[in-house]
């Protein structure tokens, strides 16, 4: 990729200006959260037989991928808020902004493997086991990665092409799309359209795939005569359901709607849920309501 149409050398993420001591004490605490539930999560369902299943091998992807996703920005973030350098290279913002796209869409596709998943037990539970083989499994996880990151490749590229010739200033605490092409000069109307075909591919078609999954696991539970049967049906897919709308809450919010301005402080603590937040409470979500997690973790425990 060349850099010598570009007139910055290194960015400056100004990222959060109110008592960064507080902060760090904050976002360190989150992130240890991060880790140590991510890890304990993968780490059950690696050593624990009752948890070889289709749901829980994507549950831990999902944790493997929520592990890495929190570590392209907090360690940068911890370091912004106890040094006076806020700086960035160029080449660190550009690797940065590529792990960031490209995790933030594999986890779209990922959660719709999950609704898929989620629709084949409940539509399906005599043929699940066979109908969700491991191969089809890892095929799924593998595809969203693959998909993820060559679009993240497509956009990465076009948007370190342009020559940001205005302030190296990012009001943001990561390299961030929005911020990057405020900064960037020259025609932008062809960025602006990949951007929202990006958007359309990567975001809106896995939100339609996994709402038509749950439109499926409405119309299956739905024929179930007992009204146990239909509680017991729906609250298998409670924790996913959770975890796609907060996810997709934060990110339809920050990029889907056009804006003439962007809105620094909003989007700030918007993308901070999404970034720092939302991978701590992933383990959370698919551990605190379930059974089987429950109990393999009391096994682990002396």
């Amino acid at each position: 990729m060349e850099r010598s149409n570009h007139t910055v050398t290194e960015f400056i993420l100004l990222g959060f200006t109110t008592d960064p001591g507080m902060l760090f004490v904050v976002f360190l605490g989150v992130y240890s959260l991060t880790v140590v539930g991510n890890s304990t999560l993968i780490m059950l369902i690696c050593n624990d037989s009752r948890l070889h299943t289709p749901m829980y091998f994507f549950i831990g992807n999902l944790s493997f991928l929520d592990l890495w996703y929190s570590s392209v920005y907090t360690p940068k973030i911890l370091v912004t808020c106890i040094s006076e350098d806020k700086s960035m290279s160029f080449a660190g913002c550009l690797c940065q902004f590529f792990f960031s796209a490209g995790l933030a869409y594999s986890e779209c596709y990922l959660l719709a493997a999950m609704a898929f998943d989620r629709y084949v037990a409940i539509s399906k539970p005599l043929l699940y086991a066979r109908a969700m083989s491991i191969k089809l499994c890892a095929l799924l996880v593998a595809v969203s990665y693959f998909d993820g990151f060559i679009n993240s490749s497509i956009i990465t590229k076009k948007t370190f092409s342009f020559n940001f010739c205005h302030e190296n200033i990012i009001d943001d605490f990561f390299c961030d799309l929005l911020p990057l092409v405020k900064l960037a000069c020259g025609e932008k109307g062809n960025y602006k359209f990949l951007m929202y075909f990006l958007l359309a591919s990567n975001v809106i078609c896995p939100a339609v795939l996994i709402l038509a999954s749950y439109l499926f696991i409405i119309a299956t539970v739905l024929r179930i005569s007992s009204s146990q049967g239909r509680l017991k049906a729906f609250s298998t897919c409670s924790s996913h359901l959770t975890s796609v709308t907060l996810y997709y809450g934060s990110i339809l919010y920050i990029y889907a709607l056009p804006r003439s301005s962007y809105s620094f402080d909003t989007d700030k603590i918007v993308s901070t849920f999404y970034t720092v937040v939302f991978p701590m409470l992933n383990p959370m979500i698919y551990s605190l309501r379930n059974k089987d997690v429950k109990e393999a973790l009391k096994k682990l425990l002396p």
